[in-house]
């Protein structure tokens, strides 16, 4: 009899101890997981993955910048052929400083752009690294418990069941501990490669920055190495004594077309306003309020408004407006309220701007490197509506702002005092 109550006993604990190594196990192989940490670790994964891919994203960015270089020497080459075609040879060099200038302003952005970035990534960064030492901890102190209870505490908890339910009870409790366990593993492993995933992103977004503003050192270096060579070259062709009284004749040629194309503008504005005035019995006027100066940072007036001589023609020619000396991409602004009726580049005043105030009153920019406004536009004393340049007959960075009443130019200090 004893041996029979033994023999059932001892068959009793093996099915027992069967039955918890079958659910361990099948903790354990990731049978039963839970949800909320499952989605915890995926989503941490799907993040890993992002950041790789952003790594590689930012490295090519890279590659691209340190290829995309503007290479002055071989611009330099190509202008060569137009030299004895000075309009010809002004609107191409424009053409590529318009391009050089398009492309700084692209790296600022992005410079910019990568700055924000950065913040962003070290924060995703500090608070990975405090998920880390946060998980850390706990796991530390979950193995300080499973050592100080011994490694048979949830085996003795099951085989000390008061019956087959009570049995399967703590089997369930036990399997999910277990699977909290593992789940903890997982997630404190996927966290430690996230960590470094966001080092390694922190690392390539530091060194694209860096590369921006190399290559927006070397493109301004360029911008500025073209800037020279312009003024060297344009005060060398009307330097050449032999070719002063074509140069002379070329000069007043080139104002007249000058002349005429503002006068073809101040037409079409005075069409345009005139339809206007049918169109809702209002006409446009001119109140009688002062200027705001249009180059805010302006250093001194290069050339003043009147008669003078010419700086490299040695001749007498009327000068009719300001010449304000101001750093390349400083703002110009729009100095009363008006209408813009051009907005435009020609190869003497290079990219300007004209804006009609109402009674025949017109304001000129010239020399522009950038435009901010379009024609028909609207725009408000003192708004941005273009960046000092260099651009058309030009040697330095600079905006001549002119002041048109009723077709003829007049002093601009009459607006501006």
């Amino acid at each position: 009899m004893r041996r029979k109550r033994y023999h059932e006993k001892t068959v009793k604990r093996a099915t027992l101890l069967i039955v918890v190594t079958v659910l361990v196990t099948a903790v354990f192989t990731g049978i039963h997981p839970f949800v909320s940490r499952a989605d915890d670790v995926s989503d941490l994964k799907k993040s890993i993955e992002q950041k790789q891919q952003e790594i590689k994203d930012a490295q090519n960015q890279k590659k691209e910048l340190q290829s995309g270089l503007t290479d002055v020497k071989t611009l330099i080459s190509e202008l060569e052929q137009t030299k004895k075609d000075l309009a010809a040879y002004v609107t191409q060099l424009d053409g590529n400083l318009s391009a050089i200038q398009t492309r700084i302003a692209e790296l600022k952005e992005m410079i910019s752009q990568k700055e924000t970035e950065i913040v962003q990534t070290q924060a995703e960064l500090d608070a990975a690294v405090a998920r880390e030492e946060s998980q850390y901890e706990n796991m530390k102190i979950r193995i300080r418990n499973m050592y100080e209870r011994g490694d048979d505490f949830y085996f003795e908890a099951i085989l000390n069941a008061k019956s087959f339910a009570d049995m399967l009870n703590r089997v369930d409790y036990v399997e999910k501990v277990s699977a909290s366990d593992r789940r903890m593993l997982d997630e404190f492993r996927t966290t430690r490669e996230y960590v470094e995933v966001c080092k390694a992103q922190l690392e390539s977004e530091q060194a694209l920055l860096e590369e921006a503003r190399r290559s927006e050192e070397a493109e301004e270096a360029s911008m500025e190495s073209l800037i020279a060579q312009k003024k060297a070259d344009i005060d060398a062709y009307e330097a050449d004594i032999s070719n002063r009284e074509q140069l002379v004749q070329e000069y007043e040629a080139e104002i007249a077309a000058q002349e005429a194309e503002i006068k073809e503008m101040e037409q079409i504005a005075k069409t345009l306003q005139k339809q206007l005035e049918e169109a809702n019995g209002k006409k446009k006027t001119y109140d009688g309020g002062m200027f705001a100066w249009p180059a805010p940072s302006y250093t001194r007036i290069s050339d003043e408004y009147g008669e003078r001589i010419h700086p490299t023609l040695n001749v007498k020619k009327f000068h009719n407006g300001l010449d304000m000396a101001a750093p390349g991409g400083s703002p110009i602004l729009a100095a009363y309220n008006g209408t813009v009726v051009a907005a435009a580049y020609s190869s003497t005043m290079g990219n300007y701007i004209m804006i009609d105030h109402g009674d025949n009153l017109y304001t000129i920019y010239m020399h522009a490197s950038k435009l901010y406004v379009s024609q028909g536009t609207e725009v408000v004393k003192g708004q941005k509506i273009a960046a000092v340049g260099t651009t058309g007959r030009s040697t330095g960075n600079h905006l001549h702002f002119g002041v048109r009443l009723n077709g003829n130019y007049v002093n601009p200090w009459n607006y501006l005092k």
